[in-house]
């Protein structure tokens, strides 16, 4: 089962007098790489939403957004209501004096700093938002990962096809291969009669050499070993754990029996199905960039 790094998970929530918003996306990276956007009143827990993430992420550039926005209903201490109102006069008066719109000058006045402090939350008020935030992130969390194993699904068949095409051409290869030996063979009965005349010509030497010149045009191993690559490729996408890194490898395991059969082949009918499997294999390396 293969996991894609790109996801995106959503839950909302009430909280204590708040209104939750919590978001996450998730995008292509070699490592975890954490960008957390939460309250000042949670800042202290990030250590835990870090460690959480990680769990169930594994890889990939994870943003989290935490979103409160408290009931209209319900006045909260967490916010200095007098030093709000000189804050909104103040821009107010300043957008007024230069023209400039006063669309944001709520939000502004909100977030300047101590109007919305921390220092103002009871230690138990925080523990219980805190509590009932956490299964809001889990949800989150297992929102996106949902996400990464639909989109993984997708990517399993593209890969799927992509080595079924590769092992297609080798199968190919493999049809063309008599006919390419009888050329090869065809080509070396030719030299031979063009240097037997010669004075210099050295039988023994000249039969050591062929059997060289023959055994480094023969394909047969690469032949095998890109069919075993190709098999636990498969092998590997269908393991329960995600293995983008292992797939990563193998992958370059068949790209190099890909090319030593190409620079033995000596054969354009071969030559050109090997360019038709480094077409396909590239595609595979290029998607897995996005499996975890």
């Amino acid at each position: 089962m293969l996991k894609s790094m790109t996801g995106y998970g959503r839950t909302k929530g009430k909280i204590n007098g708040f209104q939750a918003d919590v978001e996450i996306r998730t995008l292509n990276s070699k490592f975890l790489d954490l960008q957390l956007k939460v309250p000042r009143t949670f800042q202290g827990k990030e250590l835990e939403i870090r460690s959480l993430i990680s769990d169930s992420l594994k890889r990939g550039k994870v943003s989290l957004n935490v979103e409160l926005t408290q009931d209209t209903d319900v006045e909260s201490e967490q916010v200095n209501h007098e030093l709000f109102r000189r804050y909104y006069k103040e821009y107010n008066k300043l957008a007024q004096e230069v023209g400039a719109s006063t669309n944001d000058i709520f939000r502004l006045a909100l977030h300047s700093p101590d109007v919305m402090s921390s220092s103002n939350i009871d230690e138990k008020v925080l523990e219980e938002q805190w509590t009932q935030l956490m299964p809001l992130l889990k949800q989150a969390i297992a929102h996106c990962d949902d996400f990464r194993i639909q989109e993984g699904a997708n990517l399993e068949k593209e890969l799927g096809s992509y080595i079924d095409g590769i092992a297609g051409q080798l199968e190919e290869i493999i049809s063309h291969d008599p006919d390419r030996v009888e050329v090869i063979k065809e080509r070396i009965k030719k030299h031979q009669q063009e240097i037997e005349g010669s004075d210099e010509f050295d039988k023994n030497r000249f039969e050591q050499e062929m059997i060289y010149y023959i055994e480094k045009l023969d394909i047969s191993e690469e032949i095998v070993r890109l069919k075993n690559h190709l098999s636990y490729f498969r092998e590997v996408m269908a393991e329960d754990d995600s293995q983008g890194k292992k797939l990563g490898f193998i992958s370059q395991e068949i790209g190099r029996e890909i090319n030593t059969i190409g620079s033995k082949a000596n054969y354009a009918p071969v030559q050109k199905l090997v360019v038709g499997m480094k077409d396909e294999l590239e595609k595979i390396k290029e998607q897995l960039l996005n499996i975890i």
